[in-house]
């Protein structure tokens, strides 16, 4: 039988991930990304239990240790840089390495094995029973046996072959915003988190430089658009005039840099995940996470489309059926705790705020806050 040819749109957790096993499995996969290298924010996310399993069986866990963060536990501040609460991450046997250091270590493991194809991005999908015929913004048209959508909560592959963003995006209230800082932080083992009511400021150690993270709550925008550098520091400097602690030294860092990300904090729902010989993964698929297990998930349901893809290789739509099926049971607990995370990290009023700090100095260890970057926002 004739490899089967399979694009991936998307180089950054999922994609990769697909890559190694789909060639594993038999076929041929091409990895296509709009970036011209590859590119993610910094921000730190986990890697664990399924994800876990799935990275030492591509070899790679040694290398996720080597470049995991050293944070152990969120110290909570007020606008005078006081201590008001302190949580312990509880890691187990979790890793949490920054995002970017995730996905070049994922390329590195795949890239032998597929084709990457840097500086391009899907324009134009138009399948038939023997396959899908694709577009590209730079590149000649090809001919594939499959698609698979892997870029992301603004996918492309799912605007073309399933409808308009609108449709199964929904905001939840809250922006992230996330910035590298100029150098390291004074103590590596502690995520430091200063909130007033509606908005938060957390500078993570992360490695090397460190990370500042702004959330704060907010109305969808209309004509909002996640490019608009110019729009994110506007937004920045309105959502949080008057904040007291490190506030505004950062955000003249906002106003000096040119590697600022801003996104809504976003929940993806839809009824199925597949179109014919087209299949989403990853946040196009379902973008859940406010606490950073977004890449879990990517590389957990990624792994399971590759093996269903295996099992069954000229039967896709049984193949996406099943993994739909089993990966729905890891997400859709996700989708419906997002409210609780918000709540958690970004109190919307002083009591809120108060009994969220009364709470962490009630409490030895509230395992629930984790992370403070929403995967799919990052």
């Amino acid at each position: 039988m004739t490899e089967q040819t399979v694009l991936i749109s998307g180089a950054g957790v999922a994609g990769p991930t697909l890559a190694y096993w789909l060639a594993r499995a038999g076929f041929r996969p091409t990895v296509v990304e709009r970036a011209a290298g590859l590119r993610s924010s910094g921000s730190p996310v986990d890697v664990r239990g399924p994800a876990a399993r799935v990275a030492d069986r591509m070899g790679i866990t040694e290398k996720l240790r080597e470049a995991s963060t050293d944070a152990t536990a969120i110290r909570f501040v007020d606008g005078k840089g006081r201590r008001t609460g302190r949580v312990a991450m509880n890691s187990g046997g979790d890793i949490e390495i920054p995002r970017t250091d995730l996905a070049a270590i994922l390329h590195d493991a795949a890239r032998d094995h597929a084709e990457f194809v840097f500086h391009d991005s899907i324009t134009g999908l138009r399948q038939d029973d023997g396959g899908v015929d694709v577009t590209f913004d730079r590149g000649a048209p090809r001919r594939f046996d499959l698609v698979i959508g892997a870029d992301g909560l603004h996918s492309a592959v799912r605007r073309l072959a399933f409808g308009p963003e609108r449709e199964f995006v929904e905001h939840m209230g809250v922006y992230i915003a996330t910035l590298p800082l100029a150098g390291p932080t004074a103590d590596r083992t502690e995520v430091v988190m200063y909130n007033s009511p509606g908005r938060a400021v957390a500078v993570h150690p992360s490695r090397g430089r460190g990370i500042a993270a702004f959330m704060f709550r907010g109305d969808a925008l209309p004509g909002f658009d996640h490019r608009d550098t110019g729009l994110h520091r506007r937004m920045l400097a309105e959502a949080y005039a008057g904040a007291g602690w490190r506030v505004p030294e950062l955000l003249e860092q906002v106003r000096e840099a040119d590697d600022l990300y801003l996104d809504s904090v976003s929940r993806v729902r839809m009824d199925t995940w597949a179109a014919g010989r087209i299949v989403l993964a990853g946040d196009a698929a379902s973008c859940v996470s406010l606490f950073g297990d977004g890449s879990t998930l990517a590389m957990t349901g990624a792994f399971t489309l590759a093996e269903e893809l295996g099992r069954t290789p000229d039967d896709a739509a049984a193949a996406f059926r099943r993994y739909e099926t089993t990966h729905r049971k890891l997400v859709d607990p996700k989708l419906r705790n997002v409210s609780t995370a918000a709540a958690l990290l970004i109190p919307a009023t002083r009591g809120g705020l108060a009994a969220r700090n009364l709470g962490t100095r009630l409490l030895p260890m509230v395992t629930a806050a984790r992370r403070l970057v929403p995967a799919c926002a990052a």
